[in-house]
């Protein structure tokens, strides 16, 4: 289970989110005869792969359910401590929040894909010839899709990629249609941990429940943007913003649940928690950008359903 305390986490999303475009090593090796999945070389951004990667290392939970939901699992050899899905994923001891150049060259990978560029990794794999590509934190649906469809160009398995971001494209799109319609817009709180960190609309998670129509609170505590899109909330703040619903992405790695909400100072007056509009969510599919996106949307979806119109 993904442990960590809600304050790291909310750094290393905002931190994550903050990341520039995909940065990569140029692999000096000569052009392979092309697979029966592509033709290489291939090249995506500045990564150009000469031929079919096939230990492939991924630091990134969200790149390693790409990589299997695109066919591309057995090429994928050793992934992070914190990919956890799918389970069969060969996970190892290996940290994409602290990564280590000789930890992962260990490995013999023929390709890395990582999340963040911490500690200057890129550069550092760089020199080992290793070649990366970068996938920082999607801040939209967009964003998300072209990871998916890179990693196929990159793997070999483009037309899966294609596939995959299709259908999700296809199933957000059904969701949304049969939304019930409203005349009011109800309110919402996305809790990313108790110490009340939130996401705002203009992250990722964020412009899902946009999809929904829902109103965030968190918006004004980070309208410069300064946090990064992660805001620190106060107990009245939200007391005083009294949301329709609250989403709780805190459920496995702190154990809070509608009773432990009901229990804070003011809460059990919100509007979220006398009508049992407080939604625990699957921490790891809410805090990643992969295909299970539309799992996240369908929880938000059901709750925001039931809500009489």
């Amino acid at each position: 289970m993904f442990r960590r305390t809600p304050r790291l986490f909310a750094a290393t999303l905002a931190v994550a989110a903050l990341a520039l475009g995909a940065c990569a090593e140029k692999t000096d090796d000569k052009p392979a005869a092309g697979t029966a999945a592509a033709s290489y070389p291939v090249t995506v951004g500045a990564l150009t792969l000469a031929k079919r990667p096939e230990k492939i290392v991924s630091l990134s939970p969200t790149a390693t359910e790409m990589l299997f939901a695109i066919g591309a699992g057995p090429q994928v050899s050793a992934v992070d401590d914190q990919s956890n899905y799918p389970a069969d994923a060969p996970k190892t001891d290996l940290s994409g929040f602290q990564p280590n150049a000789e930890a992962i060259a260990g490995k013999n990978p023929d390709l890395v894909v990582l999340s963040n560029d911490t500690n200057k990794i890129v550069d550092q794999l760089g020199k080992l010839k290793i070649p990366v590509y970068l996938t920082p934190a999607a801040t939209t649906l967009d964003d998300s899709y072209r990871q998916i469809t890179d990693l196929g160009t990159l793997t070999g398995h483009a037309d899966q990629a294609a596939d995959v971001a299709k259908r999700m494209k296809d199933d957000i799109a059904k969701l949304v249609k049969d939304l019930p319609q409203r005349t009011e817009k109800l309110t919402y709180y996305h809790e990313l941990g108790p110490e009340l960190y939130s996401a705002t609309s203009k992250t990722f998670i964020g412009s899902i429940y946009s999809l929904v129509g829902l109103t965030n609170i968190a918006d004004p505590a980070d309208a410069d943007g300064k946090n990064g899109g992660y805001p620190q909330l106060s107990q009245e703040v939200i007391v005083k913003a009294d949301p329709d619903f609250v989403f709780l992405a805190d459920s496995k790695c702190c154990q809070q649940n509608a009773d432990s909400v009901k229990a804070r100072s003011g809460w059990a007056g919100l509007t979220a928690v006398k009508n049992n509009q407080v939604v625990m969510l699957d921490d790891d599919i809410a805090s990643r950008w992969g295909p299970r996106v539309v799992d996240l949307l369908r929880v938000i979806i059901d709750a925001f359903a039931k809500v009489p119109a």
